[in-house]
């Protein structure tokens, strides 16, 4: 007796494709294996049966070839004949940082509502004194002897300055950027650098310094004025958007040898997708654009419910099919959250974990603790040690055990698990108050989302195949 294995079926480019669960392979399927699969969707059935009800739409020759290579990748298998389960693997010890996110302060000039830090569902007490405001010289100093001491045989590290508003301390940022390079070179090694800000403090001599020194950009923004100063705000109320929007059209105009992205953050309140984007790109021009709905928990205002993550993934999906006829015609599109999903499928991704916190990234508090990532920087219960002390293994190592996707037996049963795993640790401690909880409040949102890049990529696959033989290219950049 013959039986499908886990696999999601979809379609692409007029043609059936089959993604392989636990392998995160992706088959596209000729019309013989797509019959077979057809067959095995209504129930098991001895082979010889299938392949005598499959004779009248192709030779049995055929049939039992294509039975062969489907067996061979396991999309179908004997059905009293579990695969076996691998064991659980957890990451090898030390494991090599790739990224370090210095919280450089934990101070800022703008109130956000939403904002995770110093909102409603701030974890971190940022007020209450045991924390620098700012990273001293001397701590940034040896947050990069930390990280080039853990990132082992990497020849590349990458470094990312975060706050708080990061340039609040921007002489501390460039000394650091300059001692960093020079370890580094000592060492014979590379490294990449990149900053979040709110961009309300990029005066020309920032500018003039982030462009010589190739640091990417991140711009926090939420959109044109109306979406930004909802809450967006300064202290006193006033709006952020007039001070930003010149020093960002600066930005964008000075500084071209890295990218310059915006990241938007999504609420129940601001949730016109098209509109912020076709904003962002086309009328401040930004060449990248990618979103992340508000981390909350369920019960404030801004916090986004069912309805609104179905108006969110129909406009996502909107987007991606923009950006897919973009790519076929090798046209830039800008969106990059289906951009760094199809990086991920392409790579072939099976995630143990939902992202690389506590593992190859971690972040450091503005006195050298060091955390899960920058969400976490300062939360003493989140802590893996110090940049002074090292990585805490121990404690690593209970995480990550913890925290695997075997763990979550709600992710166990749902297809989309290569690409999620569960979730982001913060917006789970937000909601749950519990890392270790899979975020169940948006599996729909995630599967839907997933599926909508698979046809995208198996387009591609089709119509383009040589925009994804550069993303060939990029994934092996990303190690």
């Amino acid at each position: 007796m013959l039986a499908a294995r886990e696999m999601h079926r979809f379609q692409a480019a007029g043609r059936p494709f089959a993604y392989l669960v636990p392998s995160a392979a992706i088959f596209a399927l000729d019309e013989t294996a797509a019959a077979i699969l057809d067959k095995l969707g209504e129930g098991p059935r001895p082979r010889e049966v299938l392949v005598q009800q499959l004779g009248s739409r192709a030779d049995p020759q055929q049939v039992e070839e294509s039975l062969d290579e489907l067996t061979r990748v396991r999309a179908v298998g004997p059905l009293r004949v579990a695969l076996p389960l691998a064991p659980k693997q957890l990451p090898p010890q030390p494991f090599p940082l790739t990224t370090l996110v210095l919280n450089v302060t934990n101070q800022c000039n703008l109130a956000c509502t939403y904002c995770y830090e110093y909102g409603e569902d701030r974890i971190v007490d940022t007020q209450d004194g045991r924390k620098p405001k700012f990273m001293t010289e001397e701590t940034a100093r040896a947050s990069v002897d930390f990280m080039l001491k853990q990132s082992g045989e990497n020849e590349r590290a990458h470094l990312t300055f975060f706050g708080g508003e990061t340039l609040l301390n921007f002489p501390v940022l460039q000394k650091t950027l300059v001692y960093a390079r020079e370890r580094a070179r000592a060492l014979g090694k590379q490294v990449d650098f990149s900053l979040t800000t709110n961009a309300t403090l990029l005066r020309p001599e920032v500018i003039e310094f982030l462009a010589e020194n190739d640091v990417a950009v991140t711009v926090s923004i939420d959109g044109p004025r109306e979406m930004q100063d909802r809450f967006r705000v300064f202290s006193n109320g006033n709006s952020s958007y007039d001070v930003v929007l010149p020093k960002v059209r600066e930005l964008l105009r000075r500084h071209r040898g890295k990218p310059i992205g915006a990241r938007v953050t999504l609420t129940s309140q601001t949730l016109d997708v098209r509109r912020i984007f076709q904003h962002l790109t086309q009328e401040v021009g930004f060449g990248e654009v990618g979103f992340a709905p508000v981390t909350t928990a369920p019960g404030r205002a801004y916090a986004i419910g069912e309805s609104g993550f179905d108006q969110m993934l129909a406009q996502f999906r909107e987007l991606a099919h923009e950006f897919l006829a973009s790519a076929v015609q090798d046209r830039p599109h800008g969106f990059s959250n289906v951009k760094d999903t199809l990086l991920e499928i392409h790579k072939g991704v099976s995630k143990a974990y939902p992202c690389g916190a506590g593992l190859g990234l971690m972040g450091v508090a503005t006195d050298g603790e060091v955390a899960l990532c920058h969400r976490f920087a300062g939360s003493g219960s989140h802590s893996l040690g110090s940049v002074r002390e090292g990585v805490d293994r121990s404690a690593q190592a209970a995480f990550l055990e913890r925290h695997h996707v075997d763990e979550k037996t709600d992710c166990s049963r749902c297809w989309a698990r290569p690409l999620c795993a569960g979730g982001c640790y913060h917006e789970a401690y937000t909601r749950y108050a519990d890392t270790a909880r899979p975020n169940l409040h948006y599996c729909e949102w995630i599967r839907g989302w997933t599926e909508t890049c698979l046809e995208i990529y198996g387009e591609l696959s089709v119509r383009n195949p040589a925009f994804l033989a550069r993303f060939e290219a990029e994934a092996r950049t990303q190690v």
